[in-house]
């Protein structure tokens, strides 16, 4: 029988087996286009969602995609660049500028596919005129750590940028465009996908050749299924956003409710959601929002025996760290050698975590559909 960490563990891999370039990329794709097809884009899924075109599509194939450093992956004809994310550097803006020369001198007959996905805003980088790379960064830091939610940051950067909020479109013309998107936005809005390379809004996104390939609602379902095949009754919450202590704290009392017969589901079951939660950063630690999300989760269950969790991030990186996220099991503060709260106002949830063994570690998952959380009601 599978404890209820290996459990949790396997919802999640089926979560991101679904969003992956290779499942949903080939279910997406026609023929391949007259006339010479370039193949651009940037974000975490960017060099695998190359590779399988590369698979589906015979040469000649051209192109140019930037992803975060260690997301690479074995193109032949597509050249794949890192970078880094989620604050822009050189290495970024070199390969935006090469991708807007590839793009530059195509006629009516020719094709661009853009591939984007979470990550891309930092990678496709051109910063506007009278704006300095310096400047950009220095933005892009204060935006990420205001707790403002993704919408408000991918606009701010559209302001900043020659490339975003349709610009790489408009420098494609008069060559068609197609743009694949795997969605790390609540919503799934593609103007705010990557900030909206291709697309200015929704208008126009219905205008374009523009499509969704791959969302949380693709993963939240996967998962769910593979609960029913492990006996346990999933309930779906969707995609959710706010402050991740607050969210965590929400979720404790509905699975608390659960475990004593007062919810919407009886137990075993799973909760399960997605989307994107908030951080305020005013502490020095480290760790992302689901190592917020855990601890503060941790902190309301205060030990429950029957309630066991993972929260991590589909793309294999939690904030700034080298894991996805952490689990949360009943004995989880009574094992720490820390002091929870004190880790928690310092915003230091990957110590917390680390010192007990339950970072969630998946490396590069190479896709994107944000955040990942399962609360298990035994």
């Amino acid at each position: 029988m599978t404890n209820d960490t290996g459990l949790l563990r396997i919802l999640f891999d089926a979560a991101i087996a679904a969003a992956s370039p290779a499942a949903c990329v080939p279910l997406w794709l026609e023929d391949k286009p007259a006339g010479n097809v370039i193949i651009v884009g940037a974000g975490k899924a960017a060099a695998s969602m190359a590779l399988v075109l590369e698979q589906q599509w015979a040469a000649p194939l051209d192109g140019l995609v930037i992803v975060p450093y260690g997301h690479g992956a074995d193109c032949e004809h597509i050249e794949v660049v890192e970078a880094a994310h989620p604050v822009p550097d050189e290495n970024g803006v070199a390969a935006t500028r090469r991708i807007l020369e590839k793009v530059g001198k195509l006629s009516a007959d020719d094709t661009v596919v853009c591939l984007l996905s979470g990550g891309g805003s930092s990678l496709l980088c051109a910063p506007a005129p009278g704006i300095t790379l310096a400047e950009k960064q220095a933005r892009t830091t204060v935006l990420l750590n205001s707790g403002a939610a993704i919408h408000e940051i991918n606009a701010a950067r559209k302001e900043l940028s020659a490339v975003k909020g349709g610009k790489l479109a408009a420098a494609c013309a008069p060559a068609n465009v197609i743009t694949l998107i795997i969605s790390d936005v609540p919503g799934n809005d593609p103007s705010v996908v990557a900030s909206g390379p291709t697309v200015v809004d929704i208008a126009a996104a219905l205008e374009n050749d523009v499509r969704i390939l791959a969302t949380s609602d693709d993963a939240l379902q996967a998962a769910a299924l593979r609960a029913l095949e492990l006996d346990v009754t999933p309930y779906l919450l969707g995609d959710l956003a706010g402050d991740a202590r607050e969210l965590a704290e929400e979720h404790a009392r509905l699975a608390i409710d659960i475990a004593a017969g007062r919810g919407p589901v009886e137990p075993p079951c799973v909760i399960l959601s997605g989307g994107e939660t908030t951080v305020r950063v005013s502490g020095d630690g480290r760790g992302g929002r689901n190592g917020e999300y855990g601890l503060a989760l941790a902190i309301a269950l205060n030990g429950h025996d029957r309630i066991s969790a993972l929260a991590a991030d589909t793309d294999g990186i939690d904030g700034g760290g080298d894991n996805a996220g952490c689990r949360v099991l009943p004995d989880t503060l009574q094992r720490s050698p820390h002091d929870a709260l004190a880790l928690q106002a310092n915003n230091d949830s990957y110590a917390f975590f680390d010192a007990l063994g339950d970072l969630v570690f998946t490396g590069p998952t190479r896709t994107n559909v944000n955040d990942f959380r399962a609360i298990l009601v035994r």
